[in-house]
């Protein structure tokens, strides 16, 4: 007669995301909790406390997330244009990855992200091709990069063992109070059935600002010198919110009021700062003498929220 062997009960890898709208439906601030063990104990649980002490529970997760390291590293590349050269290899716990049509993806399909683990450092993207290349190991090409204004925090090249995981209904998120965010909170998770006292429970004390309420970087940032030695800027604001829609004439804005930080800085230091209401500003040659400027120079731009504060910058250099 042949004898179950015995699998000793493992910590579980949890991976609590501070992503960008996806969807449009999801709650700002709320962390996304993926969570992955072999084998799977049947259901785990998050629990969250201000302290180290006096735990709660804050939710439970029935299905393992499809999630994975990269076996290769991935260079960056131009966002929200298909990238046809690039083939990221990917090792995976659990699940399965599967083709989508070039139309199904740019409906929404196949959504996953790549990151460092941190709460914030990740990059979303989506893959149209998934092949099998040995066990539970895929390559996946014909990418759509840096969506959702996460082109901000694509790297030169996303090295090898970075962490991928697959964004789909099974991945839900943790419940955050308003006024906690930005502030370290306590994480216990592990098998629900034992608690959150027992020794396989992993500890993270995290912290999350709520990239969901960032704002986008601005696009298109030009510079035009002129013969008075003046220095137009002009760009174009991006939404975090429906921006999706061709029906509108100008994306909606988003945030409470349109507003921008622009900073002149010269070497490392910044010489003016100022914030602007329109898409545009131009830095004067009396500007100019009153900074002590000297080329080459560089300004950048960032849309400030009311509720986050400025979002990535974008810069242009003046030589």
């Amino acid at each position: 007669p042949s004898r179950a062997t015995a699998v000793a009960p493992t910590p579980v890898f949890c991976a609590l995301m501070d992503l960008p709208l996806l969807r449009g439906d999801e709650n700002p601030i709320e962390p996304h909790v993926a969570i992955a063990s072999t084998p799977w104990p049947g259901t785990v649980a998050v629990w969250s406390s201000a302290a180290d002490s006096g735990y709660s529970l804050n939710v439970q997760v029935d299905v393992p997330a499809i999630v994975g390291m990269t076996e290769t590293s991935l260079p960056s590349a131009i966002s929200s244009l298909w990238d046809r050269g690039s083939v990221l290899r990917v090792r995976v716990t659990s699940g399965a990855l599967s083709a989508a049509s070039p139309l199904d993806v740019l409906n929404g399909a196949n959504v996953a992200v790549m990151g460092d683990g941190s709460p914030e450092n990740w990059e979303v993207f989506q893959f149209s091709n998934a092949n099998l290349v040995g066990p539970d190991t895929y390559e996946i090409s014909m990418l759509l990069r840096g969506s959702a204004g996460t082109d901000a925090m694509m790297p030169v090249a996303w090295p090898i063992g970075s962490y991928f995981v697959v964004i789909d209904s099974m991945i839900p998120q943790a419940t955050l109070a308003a006024a906690a965010r930005g502030l370290v909170r306590y994480y216990r998770i592990g098998d629900a059935s034992k608690g959150y006292s027992d020794t396989n429970v992993i500890t993270l004390p995290l912290a999350f600002n709520g990239i969901g309420l960032r704002p986008y970087s601005v696009s298109h940032l030009t510079a035009v010198e002129n013969l008075d030695d003046s220095v137009e800027l002009s760009w174009i604001r991006r939404t975090r919110i429906d921006g999706d829609s061709w029906q509108s004439t100008e994306v909606p804005l988003g945030e409470e009021i349109e507003l921008y930080e622009v900073r002149v800085e010269l070497g490392s230091v910044v010489v003016r700062e100022l914030q602007v209401p329109v898409s545009s500003w131009t830095y004067t040659a009396e500007m100019q003498a009153e900074d002590g400027v000297t080329l080459p120079f560089m300004i950048s731009v960032a849309q400030v929220s009311q509720s986050f504060g400025n979002g990535p910058v974008e810069s242009v250099t003046i030589v």
